[in-house]
């Protein structure tokens, strides 16, 4: 494939919105022009990159419709028609978390003072609203927010940076506000996912025109925030933030690496649908993965599991997982 048919794919694998927009509008007569060109393989693969795309999008306003309130509705970047935020669906969030004592508890004072709210609000008293989730790659931010979701009950929703930056003066910073408008009386947990791509910006002494003004529309926002949901925010950069933005939320939680003994109860966890041997050392295990995250011990339990399966294996031994162990820590090198 030449270099203009590559760059041309790769247009066309970020071109979302309505089969009418104008955007698409403008796609559909390329591909026009590449069939009276006489190129037919790649007007044919064009097409099916743009149907592809164009119907991702209906089913994605078609699940808005089913999971909002009628009256409520996502944001859509103007230029691009791009949604600022997803919305995921109740049974596709991750919510078994094994998680050190203290950790835990905090996350469970968070969940009950949200369903409390209203016993707390006759005293003039308000849950923690905004919580800002920090620690390494892979150990479980986010999935820590969907589990704040799926035990309170509310609708998740993940912002779209990649919608919501804009190279446009002034767009970033006004999709920014729509967004935080339209779940000003819309209860639902709200997900600033590694926000620290744009809360860095204001201190790294990068990009001071419209990143700069996008991160004081931020502060702001945070500051006012009073929706009837949560907002949380993840960053693997605690260093590294703004303090200001430290200031704006209700609490500030690391969630650390898995211990020993969370280890272990993940390996049991992710392999409990699975018939383990009775001679696994669960703890010399544990040991040999001090320092893990949390996603890289599931892999290593998974990686076993695929390779005692596809080997007819019964039951997973403790060679399965040595083996597993082997290949993750020979990746990482």
């Amino acid at each position: 494939m030449s270099m203009n048919q590559d760059l041309m794919v790769r247009l066309f694998r970020s071109i979302e919105g309505d089969s009418d927009d104008d955007l698409v509008k403008v796609a559909k007569k390329i591909i026009e022009n590449e069939k009276v060109k006489g190129h037919a393989k790649l007007a044919g693969r064009l097409r099916g990159i743009l149907d592809t795309n164009v119907a991702s999008h209906l089913s994605f306003k078609k699940e808005l419709k089913t999971l909002l309130p009628i009256g409520t509705f996502i944001p859509t970047d103007k230029r691009h028609n791009i949604p600022l935020a997803v919305v995921i669906d109740n049974d596709k969030l991750r919510h078994e978390m094994i998680l050190p004592k203290p950790v835990e508890a905090t996350f469970q004072s968070i969940e009950k003072e949200y369903v409390a709210r209203e016993r707390l609000a006759h005293f003039g008293l308000k849950p923690r609203q905004k919580i800002l989730l920090y620690g390494a790659p892979g150990c479980g931010k986010s999935m820590g927010a969907e589990r704040i979701a799926w035990n309170i009950g509310l609708p998740f929703l993940k912002v779209r940076f990649e919608a919501i930056v804009s190279s446009y003066l002034g767009e970033s910073a006004s999709n920014l506000k729509s967004l935080f408008e339209s779940i000003k009386h819309y209860p639902c947990v709200l997900l600033l996912d590694e926000f620290d791509f744009i809360a860095k910006a204001r201190s790294s002494g990068q990009d001071v025109g419209e990143m700069h003004r996008m991160v004081n529309i931020l502060l702001n926002l945070l500051e006012d925030y009073d929706a009837p949901g949560l907002l949380i925010a993840t960053t693997n950069l605690e260093g590294t933030l703004d303090k200001a933005l430290f200031r704006r939320f209700d609490d500030i939680m690391e969630i650390p690496k898995p211990g020993e003994e969370e280890i272990a109860r993940l390996l049991k966890n992710t392999l409990s649908s699975i018939s383990t041997s009775s001679e696994i050392d669960w703890w010399d295990l544990a040991k040999k993965m001090a320092g893990f995250s949390a996603a890289l011990v599931v892999r290593v339990a998974n990686n076993a599991a695929r390779t005692a399966v596809i080997q007819n294996s019964k039951v997973i031994g403790e060679n399965h997982l040595l083996k597993a162990l082997e290949e993750v820590i020979d990746y990482s090198k």
